[in-house]
This record gives C-alpha cells, sequence and structure tokens, in this order.
C-alpha cells in the first residue's frame, strides 16, 4: 500500500477516477431532469454527491482497481471494475434509502449512475490501453497503415496460443515481429480475425496467401508428432524460415511468451503429446514439502525440478555426482524458481556417508531417485560400475529414506528391466526389486515407475544421429529391424509425477510408450528433416548390435499381471505378482562385494542368481 501511494501513476488514476465518478452523478442528473435540474433537487445532489465519491473509491480500492496498469488492461481488469462498479452503487443506493428513505432522489438517477460510472470507468482503462499500445496490427483493418519496419510473421494455429502472441507483440514495442495473418484448418475461424489479424486460410493453402510474409511461426502446442510432421512439412514446401512456440510440457508455468520460441526439432515431430494430470492430487503430495531429487543434472531429474516446482513445494534438493550438470540445474533453479527454497549437494550416491549427510540436513519427505547409469554397452564393458552406481546407490538411497522418515520414494525404472539381456536392465530390475520388499519393514512407501526412451536425452540416438549429420555422414544404425519406445522428456516427467500421487507403495507403474519406432526410418526422418535425401546425400550404415543390446524393448512381460489405471497412460504391475525375495539384501551384498573383484563373468553370474530371467548375450 505504501509503494503504491508513493507512486505518480496512482495519484493520477486515482484523482482522474474521483472526477469521472463525481461527473457521472453529476451527469445522470441531468439526463434525468432533460438537462436542467430542478432547484428542489439540488441540495440532495450537492449534499450526497461527496459521499457517493467516497463511497465508490473505497470499493475501488477493495476490488484492486488501482493495482492494475491501465497501459495492461486486460479482461480480469474489467471483471473487477464491473465488481466494483456494481457493489459501490448498490451500497450508495442502501446508504441513501438508510439515511433518507430516497425523500427527493429520484431512482432513475441511480441507474443512469451506475451505468454511466461503468462506462467512463472502464472506457478511459480501455482508451488507455489503446492509446499506449505501440503495435500498429490492431489497427491496421482501421487505419490502413503500411508502413511497418521489422519482420513480418504468417502464424500456423488461430487458437490461444496464437492470441497471446499477437497480444504480446502488439504490447511490447521492442520485439520488431508484425503479424499479418493466420492460417487454421479449423473451417469456422476462416475469414475470421483476432485483435485484427485476419484468419487468412488453410494450413495446406500457404502458398496461395497473396500476402507478403518472412517467416512462419508455429503456434500450435498441442499439436501430436503426426501434425506436427504435416506443419513442417507444409512449412518446407513453402521456402520460408519457420519456427515454433514449444508444446504445452515445455511450458512450465502454463504461460505462452515469445522468448520461448525456438527452432523446430526432432522431438517437436516425435513426440508432442499432451499429458493430462491430476494436479491435485500431485498437489497434495508435493505443495510446501521437501522434495529431493537424486541424477537433478540429467535429462529427467532436471525436468522433474521443472515440473516439481510448478506445485510450490516448500524446498527442493538437487543431488548429482557429475559437477557441470548439477551447476546447470541450479543455476536454471536460481533464475526460474526464485521463490522455492533450494539445497545443492555434490554427491556420490555410492558412498553412503556423503549420502546419509546430504538426507540428515535436508530431512524430505518426498525423494524421487532418477540418478543411475544408463549406457548399455558401457555398462556390459564395466559392470563393476553399474552395480555400485544402481544398485549399491540405491540401497544407500533406500536405507537414508527410511532413517529420516521419508513419506514417499519413487524409483525411476527402464523397459531394460523387463526380461533383461544386459547389465544395466539388469540392475534396474534389481533396484525395483528393493523398492518393492522395502515396502514392508518401513514406513515410507516405495513405488516404481518404468518406462522407455525419452527424446533428447543424453542416451538418445537423436543427438547422435544430428550430429553425423551435420558431419555429412554417414548415419549408423546398429540393425535395419530395431526399435524402440520413444516419449518426450516434458511427458515422462509430468507421469513419472503423477504415478507418484497414485502410488501407495509396492507397485511397479508403467507407462504406456504409444507404437514402437523404428531406428532406421527415425534416421531417415532426421536427414530428411536437415534437408537431405537418405542413401542420396548421406549414408545410412548397419554397425551390428552392440553388447547387450535388444533389437526390440519391452515394457511388460506376458503373464505379468498388468492392469490399468484412471490414467489412460499409465498401467500398474499388481503387487501380488511383485517379486518379493526374502533372501534379497543378503544377495544385494554379495552382488556389491563381487563387483569389486572387477570379475564380469562372476558379476554376471551374481545377477542371475538374484534375477533367473535375466539372459546375458
Amino acid at each position: 500500500m505504501i509503494n503504491l501511494i508513493r507512486n505518480r501513476n496512482f495519484w493520477f488514476m486515482f484523482l482522474f477516477d474521483i472526477v469521472l465518478v463525481s461527473f457521472a452523478y453529476w451527469l445522470s442528473y441531468l439526463i434525468r431532469f432533460e438537462w436542467e435540474i430542478p432547484a428542489e433537487n439540488l441540495p440532495a445532489l450537492k449534499n450526497t454527491i461527496f459521499g457517493v465519491v467516497a463511497v465508490k473509491e473505497m470499493h475501488f480500492f477493495y476490488f484492486n482497481l488501482y493495482r492494475g496498469m491501465w497501459r495492461y488492461t486486460s479482461l480480469v481488469d474489467f471483471l473487477n471494475v464491473i465488481k466494483a462498479v456494481t457493489i459501490s452503487s448498490i451500497s450508495v443506493i442502501l446508504i441513501i434509502l438508510f439515511f433518507y428513505g430516497f425523500l427527493g432522489f429520484p431512482r432513475s438517477v441511480f441507474i443512469l449512475d451506475f451505468l454511466l460510472t461503468l462506462f467512463f470507468i472502464a472506457g478511459i482503462r480501455l482508451a488507455v490501453r489503446l492509446y499506449l499500445s505501440q503495435r500498429q496490427t490492431a489497427f491496421l483493418s482501421v487505419f490502413g497503415k503500411n508502413d511497418m519496419r521489422g519482420k513480418r510473421i504468417l502464424l500456423i494455429g488461430a487458437g490461444n496460443t496464437g492470441e497471446h502472441v499477437i497480444r504480446e507483440l502488439m504490447d511490447n514495442a521492442l520485439i520488431r515481429m508484425f503479424p499479418i495473418g493466420f492460417l487454421d484448418d479449423d473451417r469456422a475461424k476462416l475469414s475470421r480475425e483476432i485483435h485484427g489479424v485476419p484468419v487468412l486460410g488453410r494450413i495446406d493453402q500457404i502458398k496461395e496467401v497473396k500476402v507478403d510474409y518472412d517467416e512462419i511461426l508455429i503456434c500450435a502446442p498441442s499439436a501430436t508428432g503426426a501434425q506436427m510432421r504435416r506443419i513442417v512439412e507444409i512449412c518446407e514446401g513453402s521456402g520460408k524460415p519457420f519456427k515454433t512456440m514449444p508444446p504445452l510440457g515445455e511450458l512450465i508455468d502454463g504461460r505462452v511468451s515469445l522468448k520461448l520460441i525456438r527452432e523446430v526439432s526432432m522431438t517437436d515431430i516425435i513426440g508432442r503429446e499432451e499429458v493430462r494430470l491430476d494436479e491435485e492430487e500431485i498437489k497434495k503430495y508435493l505443495l510446501g514439502k521437501r522434495i529431493l531429487i537424486t541424477g537433478a543434472g540429467g535429462s529427467i531429474g532436471s525436468e522433474l525440478v521443472r515440473q516439481i516446482s510448478r506445485f510450490k513445494p516448500e524446498a527442493v534438493a538437487l543431488l548429482d555426482f557429475s559437477e557441470y550438470n548439477l551447476y546447470k540445474a541450479e543455476m536454471e533453479c536460481q533464475e526460474r524458481f526464485k521463490a522455492i527454497g533450494l539445497e545443492v549437494c555434490l554427491v556420490d550416491l555410492s558412498n553412503f556417508n556423503t549420502t546419509s549427510r546430504a538426507f540428515e540436513h535436508f530431512r524430505p519427505d518426498v525423494v524421487f531417485h532418477a540418478a543411475a547409469y544408463k549406457h548399455v554397452p558401457m555398462q556390459e564393458l564395466n559392470p563393476w560400475e553399474a552395480v555400485n552406481n544402481n544398485v549399491l546407490a540405491m540401497k544407500n538411497v533406500i536405507a537414508c529414506s527410511i532413517k529420516v522418515g521419508v513419506d514417499k520414494f519413487v524409483l525411476v525404472s527402464s523397459d531394460k528391466a523387463v526380461r533383461p539381456t544386459n547389465v544395466m536392465g539388469a540392475t534396474k530390475r534389481i533396484c525395483e526389486m528393493m523398492a518393492c520388499s522395502s515396502n514392508r519393514n518401513s514406513k515410507t512407501r516405495f513405488i516404481s515407475v518404468r518406462f522407455g526412451n525419452v527424446v533428447g536425452s543424453s542416451g538418445s540416438v537423436i543427438p547422435l544421429f544430428q550430429q553425423q549429420i551435420l558431419q555429412g555422414g554417414p548415419v549408423t544404425v546398429t540393425h535395419p529391424a530395431i526399435t524402440r519406445y520413444f516419449m518426450s522428456i516434458p511427458e515422462a516427467a509430468q507421469l513419472i509425477l503423477q504415478a507418484g500421487a497414485m502410488g501407495e507403495g509396492r507397485e511397479i507403474f508403467i507407462l504406456k510408450m504409444g507404437e514402437a519406432i523404428q531406428i532406421v526410418d527415425l534416421a531417415k526422418d532426421m536427414i530428411r528433416f536437415n534437408g537431405f535425401e537418405p542413401e542420396k546425400d548421406i549414408e545410412i550404415v548397419f554397425t551390428g548390435l552392440r553388447p547387450g543390446e535388444k533389437l526390440h524393448e519391452e515394457l511388460i512381460t506376458d503373464g505379468e499381471g498388468i492392469v490399468p489405471t484412471l490414467h489412460e497412460k499409465i498401467m500398474v504391475l499388481t503387487s501380488d505378482k511383485v517379486n518379493n525375495n526374502d533372501k534379497l539384501p543378503k544377495q544385494i551384498d554379495e552382488l556389491i562385494c563381487i563387483a569389486d573383484t572387477f570379475d564380469i563373468p562372476a558379476i554376471k553370474a551374481k545377477l542371475q542368481e538374484i534375477l533367473p530371467e535375466y539372459t546375458p548375450q
């Protein structure tokens, strides 16, 4: 309030409203008596005008009419004006009824006063908004101005995102971009306008657009991968450069901003799925809680940090063994999530003492364990590191979580845990078993979430393919028939949070990944996406399956007891089908000891003893 009073603009707004409210009340009398107020009615006007102004101004303060900036007046501000004017007019009527009983007060005056006050108070704000708006777009159809100096853009998608973009362009004079039209496949929108910008036709009519433009902006954050492929193909055919707004999953706070415009990537084309979240359920276990995330510098871990921050936890602890990745995550959090308490811990989770110290210091309510080695061939060559980083670290994190009384523990697992043929998959399956068995002797609820590859992660083939294409090829694919499931990083992180909200302990949740994609087809799409022809401009070379690599990944095993949940993209492995091995703790300790011998056959033999379904290649 003190800052408001010190603001010069406030006093201008306040005094101007006093003038308008006074004028509205006086004008209502003039209109009622046909521009000549009788002498017997003048005392009523003079005796009440100051009181009327005072009552209305008090209501204007109450409804925050002076906290908004007139140049950014929005629908919310207009709703507040309507509320303030309506309630204040009712209050004036009740006060005059109480003190005067309407003697000498024409009732029609109050109706006129209400309408005129609403017109003046809302009208002045709209007028200032229009006057101060430096963007000429909204006025092109009125004034016919053609002197726009800047980049002329054609927008694809005449929906909410497109409307937000137009509004930001109108409000920000520093953005030298001018929208000249929309393209949209919704026939109901054809020949319509948004803030004066016309819908010129369907998306496939882009070559028929008769106006000149410099660049295309795709405003379709909810488009599926197939829809994006079609849109990108049409944009490429236009010969103009094009960019996109990010998918909904990347809009962490739900806000559309021109700062987020970026080049179209393969991530957009493969996976732009909108995830339906039960935000109330997620909020129940995250709001105001202390959240610890291991592997917070990795692709999934860092995205979990972004998604969790939407739900306003009390504090978030970032744990990682990579100094550089942890530094990047810390810098992003400090910039984007300033209102949330932040702890950063450089920790080797295979060291119980350092792990315990971090847990004791932070004392989390919820733990997301995303730290793990994920490169299959590397772990085949160094299985002792897979055991230490995946199994021993899991053992330590579980022990520390139980010790400090964590309420919920969510393990980020992998589809490679299903009928594993490699060390990585075997260790992740053991981690699932450890999580399940830990529920028996603890109040902490342990949950696992299993899914496949994520687009753009450090272990994804997409960055490798992109690098090979930029170098002129060849693009290397291990096998002509190899397939993989893919999911975007934001989609995976959101579904992990949703599964965590649904879990009560012992469950293994499995995320539906859609249809498996042939890697050779993905390679061809990426080559074309970069403007080349497969085999003609860039060669595709088959190198053979790498150590431990499967031809086809699985998310579930036949007869494993998978049942659907209330969420269309999440299934759950029923608890009676989850492996509960009473010898597991002892076998884990023996596995860790064998790992210290660096004996690869012995390590794999012990893995097979724990997991009979493990069939090393």
